[in-house]
């Protein structure tokens, strides 16, 4: 179907049929800023419209945000030109909260009646001491799901020391649980001295340890699924980064759901893939969790960082523009990036250690073994 939208005017393929609401939510408009027309009608919320559909979205909040809090006119306390509207302080951490049940119920790669994932299930959020992990686990257990945190000690002086505090102070104050494992400790490394002895960056020796151990902690003590914090600018900026260098594999992978494979890989999902980093903080400020502001001390040249700023400078002159960018590529993946079919690929559980690999050996294994071959034993070598 053909969506126009206007002010600004922008026009959008999606493929249906789809309700009204489902439209509004893949464009990220909330239903209260917009009327949408419909061969010449307003239609509402649960009206299916066709395949074939022509439909205009014209908003009705003028001159940007609205002066009064979008839903209940008070003072707001936050504006956000994407959306187009403002919020108080109670309607804000609705909106949030909304916006991550959006992504549960009709998020981007779903099929249909398909959720991220359920009230029944048992879930593990990776918590970093950051804004968005620790919103994120704020929010599902306000929203009554089942989700424990898991933090992952990296071995980064004070940073580590501070980001580990902050979440046992987060789970302490909610009656929470969370898992804490030490890098040094458990395997015998931390991430400076790993990368210097496996000749890495700092970021790549801290990428592939967290999702080792997120992965063995959720599969060991058995969790439906494992979430992250991963955010709008972090999806926006990856994506931007893989079509700039033509990843076609990472293209083809990149969403908000990764399915996982029974007893050896968990689940995957990013229920705050639709908010922004402006949107996380203020959320952490209007409820008051107390978050690690500062940057990781060893994230000096990582390219993320100037894909995001690039995105900013854009984003400033065209508010939406990093949601239309994400969420026009994943509704089109299929047709822009089809994942491959590789019947000959196999994934088999790790010789050294259990987890799923395409090797013999799995990264992680083959990593750590080349660490300890320079370094000195830091800890116990045993398993999670």
């Amino acid at each position: 179907m053909i969506v126009r939208t206007r002010n600004p005017e922008a026009t959008h393929h999606l493929d249906g049929p789809l309700t009204v609401a489902e439209v509004l939510a893949r464009l990220d408009v909330p239903e209260h800023t917009a009327l949408v027309i419909h061969d010449g009608q307003l239609v509402t919320a649960d009206h299916e419209l066709p395949d074939d559909a022509e439909v205009e979205v014209r908003p009705v909040i003028s001159g940007g945000a609205a002066s009064g809090c979008l839903v209940c006119r008070k003072p707001p306390v936050i504006e956000e030109p994407r959306h187009r509207a403002a919020w108080c302080a109670e309607h804000f951490v609705d909106h949030v909260q909304n916006q991550i049940r959006k992504a549960i119920d009709h998020g981007h790669g779903l099929a249909h009646g398909e959720r991220m994932f359920r009230y029944r299930d048992r879930l593990l959020v990776a918590v970093s001491g950051g804004k968005d992990s620790l919103a994120l686990w704020d929010a599902l257990l306000e929203m009554g799901y089942d989700v424990d945190g898991l933090y992952v000690g990296l071995g980064i002086g004070g940073y580590s020391s501070r980001s580990q505090q902050v979440c046992e102070i987060f789970a302490q104050q909610r009656g929470a649980h969370l898992h804490v494992v030490d890098l040094a400790e458990t395997y015998g490394y931390t991430t400076p001295s790993g990368a210097s002895a496996a000749g890495r960056s700092t970021c790549g020796v801290c990428g592939l340890s967290k999702r080792y151990v997120f992965n063995r902690v959720a599969v060991e003590h058995g969790y439906d699924v494992l979430l992250t914090g991963h955010n709008l600018d972090d999806e926006a900026a990856t994506l931007l980064g893989n079509l700039l260098r033509w990843h076609d594999d990472f293209l083809a992978r990149q969403g908000p759901v990764l399915s996982g494979e029974p007893g050896m890989q968990a689940r995957k999902c990013k229920p705050v893939y639709r908010l922004s980093e402006r949107e996380m903080a203020a959320y952490c400020v209007v409820r008051g969790i107390d978050y690690v502001v500062e940057e990781c001390p060893l994230v000096a040249g990582n390219s993320g960082h100037e894909l995001k700023a690039a995105l900013d400078l854009i984003e400033a002159g065209s508010p939406g523009v990093k949601a239309q960018l994400l969420f026009g590529f994943l509704d089109r993946q299929a047709r822009i990036a089809p994942a491959e079919q590789d019947d000959d690929v196999e994934v088999v559980a790790c010789r050294d250690c259990g987890m799923p690999t395409v090797t013999e050996v799995c990264a992680f294994c083959r990593q750590r073994e080349r660490i300890l071959q320079v370094l000195p034993l830091l800890g116990d070598r045993t398993a999670v």
